[in-house]
């Protein structure tokens, strides 16, 4: 792929995910956003058959295009996920393609989990 047709999608990505509020939001977490979004870029742009994520290989045109609609919300769940992960990451990459590709599947389930437990768990 071209230096320009990565820089195409680059853009893309950081217009899909609001780059600029996301940068205000997590400023303190900059670098971990950036990281975020080369690791996107590099994904979306690769060319591949599969992309092996969770130990699956999926084909890698279905990661493409689920990594394209990705949001500003699915970047705040999978930051978030990781401010509150407290176990060893061996593979971040790993972690973050696997996040990241669940994320518009399990964010809201994840977080009806957690206000059920913010309301109901502690009695």
């Amino acid at each position: 792929m071209s230096l320009t047709e990565m820089e195409s999608y680059r853009e893309l990505i950081l217009e899909n995910i609001e780059y600029d509020c996301l940068k205000q939001r997590f400023g303190t977490y900059r670098e971990d956003l950036d990281e975020i979004v080369e690791l996107l870029v590099e994904t979306v742009c690769a060319k591949r058959k599969t992309t092996r994520i969770a130990g699956a290989d999926f084909p890698h045109e279905v990661v493409r295009s689920r990594f394209l609609k990705l949001d500003s919300s699915h970047i705040e769940f999978v930051m978030d996920c990781l401010q509150k992960n407290t176990t060893e990451v061996r593979n971040m990459k790993q972690y973050l393609l696997t996040v990241l590709f669940n994320a518009p599947t399990t964010m809201s389930n994840h977080y009806t989990s957690q206000v059920n437990h913010d309301m109901y768990g502690g009695f």
